[in-house]
């Protein structure tokens, strides 16, 4: 959804990941073809996820990185670089100014949104983290791995 305010949506999007590599962005109520091609991951896409407002979306892939791209156009924003194996799962803040990451290296990675770069690096598990998510009120990360332990982290 692009959203603008008191969220007024004046569209919807929809955002695919593949095991190719690619993201398609579409915008159904318009037509049944991509708005555009997505491309730029190396390995498989784990996981896509519009920001909260619409306005971006992140993509976790199993090439160890997050990107970012733009909400409407689909034009590429940027490349979170810092796990050092396959990032499974990414979360949005209810704000839309952090996002967290979990990946196979063991880690849980807080990002800033606005300067795309690292501010936590949260290690911790014994084993690959398969589940990230944000409490409602933004304060606390939990997150969930193959060690069986939830964690939860101050943000």
């Amino acid at each position: 959804r692009l959203c603008y305010g008191k969220q007024l949506c004046v569209e919807e999007f929809m955002v695919s990941g593949s095991d190719d590599f690619t993201l398609f962005l579409w915008n159904p109520a318009k037509s049944n073809k991509q708005v555009c091609r997505m491309t730029g991951h190396q390995q498989l896409i784990n996981q896509v996820m519009f920001s909260p407002n619409g306005r971006k979306i992140a993509s976790a892939s199993f090439d160890k990185s997050v990107k970012v791209w733009d909400g409407k156009s689909g034009k590429f924003i940027s490349t979170l670089r810092g796990h050092v194996r396959a990032v499974y799962q990414i979360s949005w803040s209810a704000d839309g100014k952090l996002l967290v990451s979990g990946s196979s290296d063991s880690t849980v990675k807080i990002w800033c949104m606005r300067s795309f770069t690292l501010l936590q690096d949260l290690p911790g598990h014994a084993d690959e983290v398969y589940t990230v998510d944000w409490s409602p009120c933004g304060s606390r990360v939990v997150s969930g791995g193959k060690d069986k332990v939830l964690k939860i982290w101050r943000a």
